[in-house]
């Protein structure tokens, strides 16, 4: 007979095929891949691609259009609709300024404070190892010297996968990593945002996060959070005084 322990212990459950291939095609959606209005690969390509059967692809199609991505026409074919998350999406192609970077950061706070809370009591032990893991690439990488924009986003989306509540993990994903200011490849980069030092501070504030998280203190880590995208802020209004003391230095020459 199984020990009461072995009963209690939490199983944790694989993902369904068709569930990965609703994540996959849905990144695919978010970063513009397939524009709204186009037409999905057929069945058959799907087929081929993911290495899945047609129940579990027909499967995977009937999940996203419930959501609202996709439609289904008859004789057609599959075609992306239009839909928040993915004006979303486009929304962080365009943005550009200083004062829009602000904006995301404020969206952002309304939406990862209560992620880290709710990270710190739901994530099972596969979730907080994969949080850990994107916090050590991003000091992997800065040691390196090399960009960190995309190990920060990880951190932050894993943080988010840990709610299991895939609809924080959308709006992650819809804002894109072009959020995070800390890679060549962001509409805000400047020299000043890879600076060793303004990382290591970043990195910091990222280590906060993740103790909370891991201890389990839900309002430790709502807190940890805000105050690192409050930091965040900052370092924008920092550069904000920054490009006008620029200005007048260069009046006076």
């Amino acid at each position: 007979m199984a020990s009461d322990t072995a009963i209690g212990s939490k199983i944790e459950r694989k993902p369904k095929l068709s569930e990965t291939v609703v994540a996959a095609i849905r990144k695919q959606l978010v970063a513009g891949e397939i524009q709204p209005g186009h037409k999905l690969p057929t069945e058959e390509k799907l087929t081929e691609t993911f290495g899945v059967s047609r129940t579990v692809i027909r499967e995977a199609l009937a999940n996203l259009a419930a959501d609202g991505l996709v439609e289904p026409r008859q004789g057609a074919g599959v075609f992306v609709r239009d839909h928040p998350a993915l004006t979303l999406g486009a929304l962080s192609q365009e943005i550009s300024k200083v004062s829009q970077a602000i904006n995301v950061l404020e969206v952002r706070m309304g939406i990862e404070v209560e992620a880290s809370g709710l990270a710190a009591v739901r994530r099972n032990a596969a979730q907080a190892a994969r949080i850990q893991e994107a916090f050590f690439e991003f000091e992997r990488l800065l040691k390196l010297g090399e960009p960190t924009g995309k190990a920060d986003f990880a951190f932050h989306r894993e943080i988010a996968a840990a709610t299991n509540n895939s609809l924080y993990v959308e709006m992650l994903d819809a804002l894109g990593d072009r959020t995070i200011p800390c890679d060549r490849t962001s509409p805000w980069y400047s020299i000043e945002v890879l600076s060793a030092d303004y990382l290591t501070k970043l990195q910091r504030e990222h280590l906060l996060v993740l103790k909370a998280i891991s201890d389990g203190d839900a309002p430790a880590a709502r807190e940890a959070m805000r105050a690192h995208l409050v930091a965040a802020q900052a370092r924008y209004s920092d550069r904000l005084v920054g490009q006008q003391a620029d200005y007048l230095a260069g009046i006076r020459r």
